[in-house]
C-alpha cells in the first residue's frame, strides 16, 4: 500500500473518531468520494491498525442507529404536515 494512502487511512479514522462525523460529511470536507472513504474505513485501516478499526466500528454502529430513529422522525414530520 501506497504511504499517501496509509496516511489518508490513519487520517481519516482519527478524524472519524476524534469528531465523530458522518462518513458522508467527511467525504464532502475532504473532497474525496464515499466510496473510497468506506473502502478505507472497511478494507484498508484493518491492515494497518485493528484497534483504530475498531473504534471508527463503534462509532459507524452509533450512526446506524441514530440513522433508524432519525429516519422514523422524518418520516412522521412528513406525514404530519400532509393535508
Amino acid at each position: 500500500m501506497n504511504i499517501r494512502i496509509k496516511r489518508r487511512v490513519i487520517e481519516e479514522a482519527n478524524i472519524i473518531t476524534n469528531t465523530e462525523i458522518t462518513l458522508r460529511e467527511l467525504a464532502k470536507h475532504l473532497g474525496i468520494s464515499k466510496s473510497t472513504i468506506h473502502k478505507d474505513m472497511q478494507e484498508r485501516l484493518i491492515k494497518l491498525d485493528k484497534e483504530l478499526y475498531e473504534k471508527v466500528q463503534t462509532v459507524f454502529k452509533k450512526h446506524l442507529d441514530i440513522r433508524c430513529y432519525l429516519g422514523g422522525e422524518a418520516t412522521r414530520k412528513k406525514y404530519k404536515n400532509l393535508p
